[in-house]
C-alpha cells in the first residue's frame, strides 16, 4: 500500500470541497498530510451576470485561495460546467491528475446527488482510482500510479438523494475544532453568494454549511461533523485510514 501522506479532494465544482470535506482536510493537514483539491470544472456556469471565461477566471482564483489556507495545491480538469460527462477524454484527464498527485486518500462526490454533474464526477473519480495503476491506460508523460487509494464519498447536498430520501454516512468526522478553517475556506468563494441566491434561492451560504455540519454533529453528539461513505469494493483498501489517522474524532456507524 502507498504510504504517502497525501490526500486529494476531487469533486466537481469550486466550493464543493469546502462545503463537504474541508474540515476533514484541515484535520489531516494538522496530522502532517499534504493536501490537494481538484475540481472537474472551473464553474463556468456559476454566474447570472458574468460570461463563462470571466467567471471561470474568478472561481479558479477563489479555489486556489481557499486551498492555500491549507498550504494545498489546486487542480482543475477544465471540463465544461453542466456538461461533465463520463467519457474517455474526461476519464483520462482525471486519471492524469491522480497519477500526478499520487494520493493515499481520495475524497469524491456522492454517487447520489441533486446534480448529474456531481454524480458523473463521482463515477469519473471512482474509475480513475481503480485504473490509475493500469499500464495500458496511457496518459502521455505521466507514469501509472500503482496503488489503489482509499476512496471516500462525501455527503450529498443536504444529505438526500433526488427523491428526498436520506443518504446516511457510515463515517462521521468531528470537525468542531476546525470549523473556523472550513468557514474561512468557503468564504473565499465570494462570487457564489449572488449566484446561489439567484439560482438556488439560498442566501447565507456560510450559515447553510454550518447548519448541515451541525446536523451531522448532532448525530454523533458533537457540535459540527462531516459525513462520508467508504468505497469497499474489490481491490480497494478495506481498513479505515481516517480512523487510524484521526482516532477518536471518527465515529463509525
Amino acid at each position: 500500500m502507498n504510504q504517502n501522506k497525501t490526500a486529494l479532494a476531487f469533486l466537481c465544482h469550486p466550493d464543493d470541497a469546502e462545503f463537504m470535506c474541508a474540515g476533514t482536510l484541515a484535520l489531516l493537514k494538522q496530522k502532517g498530510w499534504q493536501i490537494h483539491i481538484a475540481t472537474m470544472t472551473a464553474g463556468d456556469c456559476g454566474s447570472a451576470t458574468l460570461g463563462r471565461e470571466e467567471i471561470s477566471k474568478i472561481r479558479r482564483k477563489e479555489s486556489a485561495d481557499a486551498a492555500a489556507i491549507l498550504d494545498a495545491q489546486y487542480h482543475c480538469n477544465e471540463l465544461e460546467d453542466v456538461f461533465v460527462m463520463y467519457d474517455k477524454t474526461s476519464l483520462l484527464k482525471t486519471i492524469e491528475i491522480i497519477r500526478n498527485v499520487k494520493p493515499t486518500i481520495v475524497f469524491a462526490a456522492s454517487p447520489q446527488c441533486y446534480f448529474i454533474d456531481h454524480e458523473n464526477a463521482s463515477s469519473l473519480v471512482r474509475t480513475a482510482c481503480f485504473s490509475c495503476g493500469i499500464p495500458n491506460v496511457d496518459t502521455p508523460g505521466v507514469e501509472p500510479y500503482t496503488s489503489v487509494p482509499y476512496l471516500y464519498y462525501s455527503d450529498s447536498m443536504e444529505g438526500k438523494d433526488i427523491f428526498g430520501n436520506a443518504i446516511n454516512p457510515s463515517i462521521y468526522i468531528d470537525i468542531t475544532s476546525v470549523i473556523d478553517t472550513k468557514e474561512k475556506m468557503l468564504c473565499c468563494h465570494k462570487s457564489q453568494r449572488d449566484w446561489l441566491m439567484a439560482h438556488h434561492g439560498m442566501d447565507e451560504y456560510i450559515e447553510s454549511m454550518k447548519r448541515f455540519a451541525s446536523k451531522r454533529g448532532s448525530q454523533i453528539n458533537c457540535k459540527y461533523a462531516e459525513g462520508f461513505r467508504q468505497h469497499l469494493g474489490h481491490s480497494y483498501p478495506q481498513d479505515n485510514i481516517l480512523k487510524i489517522e484521526l482516532k477518536n474524532l471518527v465515529t463509525e456507524k
